[in-house]
């Protein structure tokens, strides 16, 4: 598959929308569009087209997963605190069946012990935490080499 063609969905869940007013030593001092338009930017160097997805009701994070088949040849994901406890989206993931990034802008590892879990683990292919807006950049590099392979 040519990688011009290769559609990579971002999911953004709970709080993503309040980046710029959180703690900018944790989470940077992106807004959410501007961490959208570097991402845009970023695919397109890649040859990867975005779409982008972001809502604080879990319920429609996990409609949207329902909605990816045919639409999204791979996904990056950051459903924020769902990550620790949302087995929905953990299910909606398993259904949605394409390669996926986890991505968190803070290390996750460093923080509260809650926040090491994911219940993700096991159907990602990657996870990347710790790099801000920069394990985007990382996260579509590595969505761009499994899709070209």
């Amino acid at each position: 598959m040519s990688g011009s063609h290769n559609r990579i969905e971002v999911m953004h869940g709970v709080n993503l929308d309040q980046l710029g007013r959180r703690d900018h030593s944790i989470y940077g001092d992106l807004t959410l569009d501007l961490l959208e338009q570097r991402i845009e930017r970023e695919a397109g160097a890649l040859g990867l087209s975005t779409r982008f997805f972001r809502t604080n009701h879990e319920g429609d994070f996990v409609s949207q997963l329902h909605l990816l088949d045919g639409v999204a040849d791979a996904l990056i994901v950051n459903p924020g605190a769902w990550t620790h406890y949302s087995w929905a989206i953990r299910d909606a993931l398993e259904i949605a069946a394409i390669p996926t990034v986890e991505v968190h802008l803070s290390d996750v590892n460093s923080r509260e012990e809650w926040r090491r879990a994911s219940v993700l683990d096991g159907l990602v292919v990657d996870k990347i935490s710790g790099q801000g807006a920069d394990g985007y950049t990382v996260a579509l590099e590595r969505l761009a080499e499994l899709l070209a392979s």
